[in-house]
């Protein structure tokens, strides 16, 4: 296992971003393109609408990691000198269960840390993944990426445009960036007006879709076929966690930050008496569990926080992969939660990015396949 730190990448994908700035977010390549799907939801033995999941016909790339406390740090202290938005929840370090990304100062002078945490040191907390963001929060930080990472208040340029357009939601917040009264009129116009916004064509970082989200979690990455594991560590059997005891779950060996995974764990309630890896810090690191990744190279997509995809169902959005508060069930690829609303934020929901191809690169990269696809025949 290993601690990461906040400046980190792997760009694979020749995607178009931003400029260079001090928060690079790692990736790993999602090929494969052209693979089928395959059920999921309630009659797949999960819980959720059926839908066929995890056809993607173009590469991507997608976050190896959650996106960390210490990255959304980094957007808070770029963009969030004034909070219009809502992009700082204080639950993030009023409650024993946030981040503990702490806000000093008045509005139009904000800046944000973790002098407030409760134990341990800075670096304790920044590789750990962010909580208590929303979905409108995960699609202003990708607009930040898309447009390389400027300085600036809430604003189109920083986080309103790009990758989403979200002017049709501003006029709902509070004067203190405030979500509206839940049930009231402009909660509800709110919500509609995000559950409206798609990928604008030039998109480039993004929170993933379902079919990304789900491909690079469950699928084999053995050629462009259906074949897909149960869960997100490689594997068709039911993952270990840190147990009641504090030990990896069947060894008797007490779990330590930094020590040596066996394979097939993740970060979750497995015996409904510990949240994670329990009291201070719940969640842990990312990366952590180095022998578990998905067959794509990613981490965490079972455990750590459920994940935002950009799925609309009725009133809701899409979050998948389970928690460190949620058992195992919830991290089988057969189970989708689509009733929460794009303004929840709770202990459990974090999210991670992608990058994709614009436009002309997919319709370039779909043209090579077919090349290919004719050279095989």
């Amino acid at each position: 296992m290993k601690r990461l730190a906040v400046v980190a990448a792997v760009v694979v994908l020749p995607c178009v971003s931003g400029a260079r700035a001090d928060v690079v977010m790692e990736t790993v390549p999602v090929g494969n393109f052209g693979n089928a799907g395959e059920m999921s939801g309630g009659s797949a033995g999960g819980w959720g609408l059926d839908r066929i999941c995890g056809a993607v016909d173009y590469a991507y790339n997608i976050g190896k990691y959650e996106v960390t406390a210490g990255q959304y740090t980094e957007f808070l202290n770029a963009v969030a000198a004034t909070d219009p938005y809502g992009l700082y929840h204080s639950s993030m370090h009023s409650l024993a269960l946030g981040c503990q990304i702490t806000r000093h100062g008045s509005d139009g002078n904000y800046t944000y840390d973790f002098s407030g945490r409760p134990s341990g040191a800075e670096a304790d907390w920044v590789n750990r993944p962010v909580n208590y963001v929303s979905w409108g929060d995960a699609a202003r930080f990708a607009n930040w990426l898309h447009n390389g990472q400027p300085t600036g208040e809430p604003s189109f340029g920083t986080t309103e445009s790009g990758s989403y357009d979200l002017s049709a939601t501003q006029d709902y917040y509070g004067p203190d960036g405030e979500t509206p009264a839940h049930g009231s009129d402009d909660w509800y116009a709110l919500n509609a007006a995000l559950l409206a916004i798609i990928r604008e064509p030039d998109a480039t970082w993004v929170i993933p879709s379902e079919d990304e989200w789900y491909k690079s979690a469950y699928h084999k990455n053995d050629g462009d076929t259906g074949n897909y594991y149960d869960f997100p560590t490689s594997s068709d059997s039911v993952p270990g966690y840190v147990n009641y005891s504090g030990d990896l779950s069947g060894t008797g060996t007490p779990f330590t930050d930094g020590g040596t995974d066996p394979g097939n764990y993740v970060t979750y309630d497995g015996d409904f008496g510990t949240l994670g890896i329990g009291y201070p810090y719940f969640r842990t690191e990312v990366g952590e569990w180095e022998n578990s990744d998905s067959p794509y190279g990613t981490s965490d997509q079972g455990g750590n926080m459920m994940e935002w995809n950009d799925t609309v169902s009725g009133f809701g959005r899409g979050l998948r992969g389970g928690s460190f508060n949620y058992a195992v069930n919830d991290l089988h690829a057969a189970y989708r939660y689509l009733h929460f609303v794009p303004t929840d934020d709770a202990l459990f929901f974090g999210f991670r990015v992608a990058e994709v191809p614009e436009p002309g690169t997919i319709a370039l990269l779909a043209f090579g396949g077919l090349l290919a696809s004719r050279r095989r025949r």
